[in-house]
């Protein structure tokens, strides 16, 4: 692991979201400024958009994080199930990213991190940091099954739509799951539709949809933009359990949420020194 980053990818996302870091790969995620782009969109020999490329959140993504992001009032319509689903997750569960559980989507498509795509013919690979990918197959004629198995990232379906590549996923886990980094629930009812564009070389868009009728009075959106990253940057090896010092000591929920819907403490401390640093 990099010297000065901590073991637990919740403190990591933390220091994400303040603007601090140990290691470069880390502080990347939300530092990248946006900026216009005259560089037209990259296609694949069949015509489509090639999504491929090294992602980056932008300094304008605000509040990460939090899957209400769009809404009024960043409040998310919970019907009571829903809600009580929040209380839980708040207030008896701890992170499920920091206990190296797989964030699925939405939630990855909130997060502060970057990401890389990598975009065949028939199927499409998102790569995340933590190790975990999506591996998708990319065929209009194909359907979901009858009853799939629950996974993290759902069963998942592309095609394309124009020059949108439409991912329709069902089948979700619904238990030690948060769908963004606010502790906000889902249901294994979820159903999330996101279409993936890139409007020019420099830029990829998500807009998403999601259906939880168990947990939401009405569906919602979230969308975003990324920045191409430099050649040069790419996803590095990550292991979430090694050296995770920090595994006992978590509390409960997401940590302070400010009224701007954006997630972090008010006054950051400085970090301690690394466990091998010598006393002095």
């Amino acid at each position: 692991m990099p010297q000065n980053v901590p073991a637990n990818p919740k403190i990591a996302l933390l220091m994400l979201l303040a603007g601090v870091s140990g290691a470069a790969a880390f502080g990347q995620g939300l530092t990248a400024p946006d900026f216009k782009s005259n560089k037209p969109t990259p296609r694949t020999a069949d015509g489509h958009p090639d999504l491929s490329g090294y992602w980056k959140g932008t300094r304008e993504t605000r509040p990460v994080g939090n899957i209400a992001k769009d809404l009024p009032d960043h409040k998310l319509p919970f019907t009571p199930e829903g809600e009580a689903a929040w209380k839980h997750n708040t207030t008896a569960t701890i992170d499920p990213e920091s206990l190296c559980i797989i964030g699925g989507i939405p939630r990855h498509d909130a997060s502060g991190l970057p990401f890389e795509v990598l975009q065949g013919k028939n199927k499409v690979a998102f790569l995340y940091w933590y190790s975990y990918f999506r591996l998708i197959p990319i065929d209009a004629k194909r359907k979901h099954t009858e009853d799939p198995d629950p996974s993290f990232f759902g069963e998942e379906l592309a095609h394309w739509d124009k020059d949108a590549l439409v991912i329709d996923s069902i089948g979700f886990k619904d238990t030690t799951v948060w769908i963004d980094e606010n502790g906000d629930p889902h249901s294994d009812d979820m159903h999330v539709v996101e279409r993936w564009t890139r409007p020019d070389y420099d830029h990829i868009h998500v807009d998403a949809t999601i259906d939880d009728k168990k947990f939401y009075t009405k569906p919602f959106t979230y969308q975003r933009t990324w920045v191409l990253g430099k050649p040069d940057e790419e996803l590095h090896e990550y292991s979430c359990s090694e050296n995770n010092v920090d595994r006992d000591h978590l509390g409960f929920g997401p940590g302070p949420i400010r009224s701007d819907g954006s997630r972090g403490y008010e006054e950051l401390k400085p970090l301690p020194p690394p466990l091998d640093a010598p006393k002095r």
